[in-house]
């Protein structure tokens, strides 16, 4: 799940560079299986729960399996809206070039793989790590906007593909909230320390 979701993100930043909509709508098709994922994920620890009578232990890896598969999913809904808001720019020429948006998804991209390989290693190093990096994208993200907000103001004709690149950037930091969410759930799954909304912890989606 979590590799289809990263290969999501990475052909929906792909399909607005290179304006191919070819691969943004395998992004959109893709989304559907995520979601199956998610409810297998689901289905899986139900069942574990309701016939194993797990220990504390287990019970916790169960429930964070289950909001690591919801993460991912939201993530993969991120990409979707990526994916959506290319195709409506490829309708239009170019409107500037922007470093900061492939920047962000490759950081982002780094940020999940790192989280994943610490829930699959046990590495509360490793997750722990990943959280300070959203601060990164979240300063990458206020670029972008603010350069945007220098077309609109400087032409009409500017905004609405300003506002179909500022909602794309803002997918891509909103992805990095979700991963992040992800690397201090497994940070308490092995620590068994709930470490969201203490200083330096970030920002991420706790909902």
């Amino acid at each position: 799940m979590a590799s289809l979701t990263g290969r999501n993100l990475s052909m929906a930043v792909r399909s607005l560079m290179e304006r191919d909509d070819k691969l943004a709508r395998q992004v959109e098709e893709a989304d559907a299986e995520v979601d199956r994922f998610e409810v297998a994920v689901d289905d899986m620890v139900i069942t574990h729960m309701s016939t194993h009578g797990p220990v504390a232990s287990d019970s916790r890896l169960m429930l964070i399996a289950s909001k690591i598969s919801s993460h991912l999913e939201r993530i993969a809904d991120q990409a979707t809206t990526i994916a959506r808001r290319a195709r409506r720019l490829h309708l239009e020429p170019p409107l500037t070039e922007l470093p900061e948006i492939p920047l962000m998804a490759a950081m982002t991209q780094q940020m999940l793989q790192d989280a994943v390989t610490a829930f699959v290693e046990n590495q509360s190093e490793l997750a722990h790590s990943v959280i300070p990096r959203d601060a990164e994208i979240d300063e990458l993200n206020r670029q972008v906007s603010d350069k945007l907000i220098e077309l609109m103001m400087a032409s009409p004709e500017n905004v609405t593909r300003s506002i179909h690149l500022m909602t794309i950037a803002k997918a891509i930091e909103r992805a990095a909230d979700h991963v992040q969410n992800i690397a201090e759930e497994v940070f308490y799954l092995s620590k068994g320390e709930d470490i969201r909304h203490s200083e330096g912890a970030g920002s991420g989606i706790t909902s």
